[in-house]
């Protein structure tokens, strides 16, 4: 079935066809036709998979059938998102197909001064896509008024319990219409997630995805041994051996991300970083950067790692391996999206050989190795090394900052509380 036969109307026919929507993905096959009945449902598929438009599609033409009489804009439906990355990447797919419709959307992060916010949701909006924190700071200031909205969408319901935001969205379900539409999507479920969703949905329908394979089939998975010391001569090889590729390396913490920028900085190669620590506008302009190609090697934390929705992003390299195993199939993710193929390569330490047991446990399958032989191992170190660089102390320099973190964030955190008040 393609979209054109669905019983939509012809201004979201005419930008699903411009944005190359043709046949939908099983996720939405299986999810429009019960979100359009207002059914509530209960949804799990992979990263990549084309959750956003699963939801995104049907919630526009809903609002968009209901405002045939051209009444003015009021808040309808609420779109949470755990990060300020996936909301924005949320509000462009709204933004995208309901170009031609009469819905009216609006994202709502923090981290940006509010008075435009403030501006925009008095001239009315139809659908807010928001992060918990600055949807509850208008709410409380009176400037968001959730009693008529008619659907609540949880977008990464798994990420946001991990965040601790379950608290958050009890509070805001008080405030909402007994009678509305919930529809809850996550990429993983277990038992603690299962409770929470069904104490918010009612008789859902309930989709899955590929549940024994958490992992979109299109993305080709590789580990390769590597020194933790010796990490950043690889990415520097791989990066210059694949000059025209967008490449996304992943990292435990904001030290070691600002401190792999420097180190391709020293080799000539521009990388720039994303992480909950970089000002709202700079997490912006770098996500735009990378979009664009100005940069090809974005450098991530994991906070990042479900906002990332950029096309063609040719490789991830697990340069860290993530703490916890669920946050390998988030990282992954970001490759490989909807028909496109992708690669995931994981530089594995000896020390974090338990770490990647644990994926592939939570995987059910091995990760297939990429071998270096001893001698390309050797060259690719000596390629690498530049002979006025006392790389050893630059090492030692990297093991000292690791130490410093706690306290360069704790004194960023100070800085950031003191402008608030200053405010």
């Amino acid at each position: 079935m393609r979209f054109e036969e669905y019983a939509i109307a012809g201004e979201l026919k005419r930008s699903l066809g411009e944005f190359g929507y043709q046949k939908p993905t099983d996720i939405q096959f299986r999810a429009i036709p019960s979100i359009l009945k207002g059914e509530d449902v209960l949804a799990i598929a992979q990263t990549g998979t084309g959750k956003t438009a699963a939801f995104a599609i049907p919630v526009l033409q809903l609002i968009h059938q209901q405002k045939k009489d051209r009444q003015a804009p009021f808040l309808r439906a609420i779109i949470l998102a755990p990060t300020h990355e996936l909301a924005r990447q949320i509000h462009e797919v709204f933004q995208q197909l309901g170009k031609y419709s009469k819905v009216i959307s609006l994202c709502l992060t923090g981290g940006v001064d509010q008075a435009p916010q403030i501006a925009a949701l008095k001239k009315g909006v139809d659908v807010l896509i928001a992060t918990p924190g600055r949807m509850f700071d208008l709410i409380s200031q009176g400037f968001i008024k959730p009693d008529k909205v008619g659907i609540l969408v949880l977008d990464e319901a798994d990420h946001m319990l991990d965040l601790g935001f379950i608290k958050d969205i009890q509070d805001l379900t008080r405030l909402l219409p007994r009678k509305r539409q919930t529809l809850f999507f996550s990429a993983t479920i277990d038992a603690a997630i299962k409770k929470v969703a069904y104490s918010l949905v009612h008789n859902p329908i309930r989709i899955q995805i590929s549940p024994k394979n958490p992992v979109a089939k299109n993305i080709d998975h590789r580990v390769a041994f590597i020194g933790m010391d010796e990490k950043r001569f690889f990415l520097e090889r791989l990066v210059h051996e694949n000059p025209d590729s967008r490449i996304i390396a992943f990292v435990r913490t904001i030290v070691r991300a600002e401190r792999v920028v420097a180190a391709m900085s020293r080799v000539g190669i521009e990388a720039q970083s994303i992480h909950r620590e970089k000002e709202e506008a700079d997490r912006m302009q770098v996500m735009e950067n990378f979009k664009l190609g100005k940069v090809k090697l974005l450098i991530a934390t994991d906070i990042s790692a479900r906002g990332i929705d950029i096309p063609n992003v040719d490789f991830v390299i697990n340069y860290d391996l993530p703490e916890q195993a669920q946050n390998y199939v988030h990282r992954v993710g970001r490759t490989g999206r909807g028909k496109e193929k992708g690669l995931a390569i994981s530089f594995c330490s000896p020390g974090e050989k338990p770490v990647l047991e644990e994926i592939e446990s939570f995987l059910q399958k091995p990760i297939l190795v990429l071998e270096i032989h001893p001698e390309d191992y050797r060259e690719t170190l000596q390629m690498a090394l530049d002979p006025n660089e006392d790389w050893k102390s630059l090492l030692k320099e990297a093991e000292e900052g690791e130490k410093g973190g706690k306290k360069t964030r704790k004194d960023s955190s100070n800085k950031k509380k003191a402008r608030k008040k200053g405010k």
